[in-house]
């Protein structure tokens, strides 16, 4: 019995598997592939996102920030109130499980996800659900969320694949139990969304967070005009234009953009990253309000009063904070991205077509839009918080 036990959580099954019967010999292989990049992944003890020159020490104290989380976590519990048992067993796991480490941004004919999808979910579920992102994320962010949950529904229309692509084929699962001193979270997977939100008190850390966008502007169907991710796209332009030549010089890495060029997607947790492009401290003070205002679009995607304590802690690390650049400079270029400091990373990056005909393969696209957002030096899933919690409290 343990060992078919260990063979399902291998496999990653629940039951929308089951529905699940016709591959291609490419899904298949894509399938695979992810899965075998996963279980690599996850063998290795979490260390997070840091330098060659190691992981930074103390940057992440368990403090008081004023800001009440009893909101969230009376959304939490009333969802889990709302689930049966069968999905409370798929939904909910331990504070410290593997299971936060597990998401991908693929889509569900290539990833299969664990918890319950807003497809399965009743009337009931789906409105505590959403009260759970209402009550985790600002106006903005429930928003993006939806905007970028209908881009998958385009998707399917576009591809006339029910399996792949779905508004509603997004899956939640918490983590420990809601609780106002002890650790606990919540996740939101699924294709070009994914949102890891760990609380401790008073105190979240709402990443990995990956924001995607296929097309990022809809010009047919159900859900034409829905636009995604282009003030973002708008503002990092501005910011590179901004530049001198001297600074462009050291913003610019390369200047084809003809390839991926993030690196922190899924199954990155422990990447080795240095800085590279230019460092803030180089800029004017107007380059340093336009790149504290680029970093906003992506941090106050979360409840406004946690998103300004992470904008302190931003500003804080501001002059350590280095901006790079691979592609074009023009209006209509296609580019990639990074902001990287001690406390954050953010990486843009326009990518090749996948799920949409209208475009040319194989040519970065603006889209096809990919976001990560990080927090390096051990703290993404709020690891740092929960070490430091495991480490003065008995469990």
């Amino acid at each position: 019995m343990k060992s078919l036990f260990v063979f399902l959580v291998f496999l990653g099954i629940h039951s929308s598997v089951f529905a699940q019967t016709e591959y291609s010999d490419r899904t298949l292989s894509a399938k695979r592939w992810f899965a075998e990049n996963e279980i690599s992944a996850l063998n290795d003890k979490f260390i997070g996102v840091r330098t060659k020159a190691g992981k930074q020490q103390g940057l992440f104290p368990i403090k008081k920030t004023g800001v009440s989380t009893e909101p969230i976590i009376t959304a939490a519990a009333d969802f889990l109130k709302s689930l049966s048992l069968l999905q409370k067993i798929r939904t909910q796991f331990s504070v410290d499980d593997p299971e936060w480490r597990k998401w991908s941004n693929v889509d569900n004919g290539i990833y299969v996800r664990q918890g319950i999808s807003f497809e399965e979910m009743t009337k009931e579920q789906k409105n505590g659900a959403w009260k759970l992102l209402q009550q985790s994320l600002s106006e903005e962010g429930v928003k993006l969320s939806k905007d970028i949950m209908k881009t998958d529904q385009t998707l399917r229309e576009l591809n006339n694949d029910k399996l792949s692509y779905g508004e509603e084929k997004y899956f939640i699962t918490i983590m420990g139990t809601p609780s106002k001193t002890e650790p606990w979270g919540w996740q939101l997977d699924g294709h070009h969304l994914v949102i890891n939100y760990f609380v401790l008190g008073d105190q979240v850390v709402v990443t990995p967070m990956f924001l995607g966008a296929e097309p990022s502007v809809t010009k047919s169907g159900k859900y034409i005009g829905n636009s995604i991710l282009q003030e973002e796209q708008n503002r990092g332009l501005e910011l590179l234009q901004s530049l001198n030549k001297e600074q462009q010089k050291l913003a610019i890495i390369e200047t084809r953009k003809n390839r991926v060029n993030i690196k922190a997607e899924a199954a990155k947790d422990n990447l080795v990253l240095d800085y590279s492009g230019i460092p803030a401290k180089k800029f004017s003070s107007t380059q340093k309000k336009k790149l504290i205002e680029l970093v906003a679009l992506f941090v106050e995607n979360i409840r406004d009063e946690h998103a300004q304590i992470r904008m302190s802690e931003v500003i804080e690390h501001l002059d350590e904070t280095h901006f790079s650049w691979i592609g074009g400079t023009h209006d209509n270029s296609v580019f990639y991205y990074r902001i990287h400091s001690p406390v954050l990373l953010i990486e843009f990056d326009h990518q090749r077509p996948v799920g949409n005909p209208d475009e040319e393969a194989g040519k970065p696209t603006r889209q096809h839009i990919h976001v990560i957002v990080r927090t390096p030096n051990g703290n993404d899933y709020g690891k740092d918080l929960l070490q430091q919690h495991l480490s003065t409290h008995k469990h």
